[in-house]
């Protein structure tokens, strides 16, 4: 896993979202809105961080970021690019104080086992877990009991519809993001593409 991450760390939002503001933005609103609100100066320890491109979307909410990925490259760059990094493994990785929120996305299946994954992030975690889920892989109701099998009784979700490989001009990217809160059409599309933003707290 290492090597190829390696070879992709330079440059990673850039390349791996055709509008890593508009996305990166959108991600960071949810993360700070969806369920329990975060509060200024309050951290977010974003596991799998890559090169750190959600931090300044965070810190513009006025959040603290802290980013941990298990790849030297990535936090390296990360670091290049004035993110506060660390190296670690999600399944492993404990802060050395507890933080109000950690985040996981694109990464949930790297956990070896999510139940035990979800409680190791609680122990650590004041205030919520957020996370992306495609319900084409993972049953969201196996998920929810999962959650709260580790102690997060109260989870809030909400469809992520911003595209991460077609930038889309203004007015339909205003669109899909309205759709997200459309009920049964939301849900229709999520069938054949695009996930959930999942928010966990006890």
């Amino acid at each position: 896993m290492s090597s190829k991450y390696d070879r992709t760390a330079a440059d990673w939002s850039a390349t791996q979202y055709a509008d890593s503001a508009a996305y990166l933005a959108h991600r960071a609103k949810l993360i700070a809105e969806l369920g329990s609100p975060l509060a200024t100066g309050e951290t977010v320890l974003d596991l799998a961080c890559g090169d750190g491109g959600l931090a300044p979307h965070l810190e513009r909410r006025g959040l603290r970021y802290l980013g941990v990925d298990s790849t030297p490259a990535m936090v390296e760059e990360a670091r290049k690019n004035g993110v506060e990094a660390e190296l670690g493994d999600l399944n492993a990785y404990a802060p050395d104080r507890p933080v109000e929120a950690t985040t996981c996305f694109r990464a949930i299946y790297y956990a070896v086992d999510r139940t035990a994954f979800f409680r190791h992030v609680a122990g650590y975690t004041t205030g919520k877990l957020v996370f992306d889920l495609n319900p084409r892989q993972y049953a969201l109701n196996t998920v929810r009991e999962e959650l709260r099998e580790a102690g997060f009784t109260q989870v809030a979700i909400r469809p992520f519809f911003v595209p991460q490989r077609r930038a889309l001009p203004g007015p339909l990217g205003k669109a899909l993001v309205a759709l997200e809160r459309a009920g049964p059409p939301a849900r229709l599309a999520l069938r054949y593409r695009f996930t959930y933003v999942v928010a966990a707290s006890r």
